[in-house]
């Protein structure tokens, strides 16, 4: 699942998105490669989350492309993106409550074949057993294993929901506030966790915590309304008098 460090894996062309005469996203060119870690930051109301929802389909771009692992995906569905690997996690933590942490990673490998089924053939059953294992030992989650997720913590059903993820082998994971709601000692957990899960997979994440942020982006782009307005690494965004005005509250 490796990609080469230079390769583009995500590229977006003058991407815009309208609600009636709002431009929510607005003319937006981003691109990511590899193994990167990119954080997209900025006020509330910036476009963030509706970036993402062009992204993985969940709305329909009124303008540009959008261009994944070399194919045009701009107007396929959310399933055939998800297919094509490209995850994503929400605010809202969405899980299976009744099921069990195994069960509910489970039921994510077997999406990536696209079917839901008890019917599979062996090789079938043993790739989907091996990737659930793998998110399970990946984020930690042994000993939850067989523990009802509705009985976890909340921060606890955040790292379930990040296994989901994973067990659909992305090659690019859209990670929407992922520690929102968290405690401090959460918050580092969930830090920890995407330092190594970027060994894996490319990360695109969402995120308030401007300490997250500069401690787990290699680039960081900064949305305002709508419009892609700053990007650079975490100590140049961190200096960039644009960004200090619009999103830390201090003048230019």
């Amino acid at each position: 699942m490796s990609e080469p460090a230079s390769r583009t894996l995500l590229e977006t062309r003058g991407l815009r998105v309208d609600f009636g005469g709002v431009h929510a996203v607005d003319g937006v060119d981003f691109r990511m490669t590899g193994q990167e870690v990119r954080a997209v930051i900025g006020p509330n109301g910036a476009g963030k989350t509706t970036f993402f929802n062009a992204l993985t389909g969940v709305v329909r771009p009124s303008a540009g492309s959008i261009v994944f692992d070399g194919e045009d995906i701009t107007r396929l569905s959310s399933r055939s993106i998800a297919r094509r690997g490209l995850a994503r996690t929400f605010q809202i933590t969405q899980v299976f409550p009744g099921l069990c942490v195994r069960d509910n990673i489970f039921v994510a490998a077997q999406a990536r074949h696209g079917v839901v089924s008890p019917l599979f053939s062996s090789g079938m059953r043993a790739d989907i057993t091996r990737r659930t294992e793998e998110a399970i030992e990946l984020l930690g989650l042994g000993e939850f294993a067989h523990r009802r997720v509705g009985d976890l913590s909340y921060g606890d059903q955040r790292v379930v929901e990040l296994a989901i993820a994973m067990a659909l082998d992305p090659k690019l994971l859209l990670l929407d506030e992922p520690t929102a709601g968290m405690s401090p000692a959460e918050t580092d957990r969930i830090a920890e966790l995407v330092r190594q899960m970027r060994t894996r997979v490319g990360i695109v994440i969402i995120e308030h915590d401007m300490e997250v942020v500069m401690g787990v982006a290699d680039t960081i782009s900064v949305l305002d309304a709508g419009q892609l307005v700053a990007e650079g690494p975490p100590d140049a965004i961190r200096r960039d008098p644009h960004v200090r005005a619009i999103y830390l509250g201090v003048e230019a």
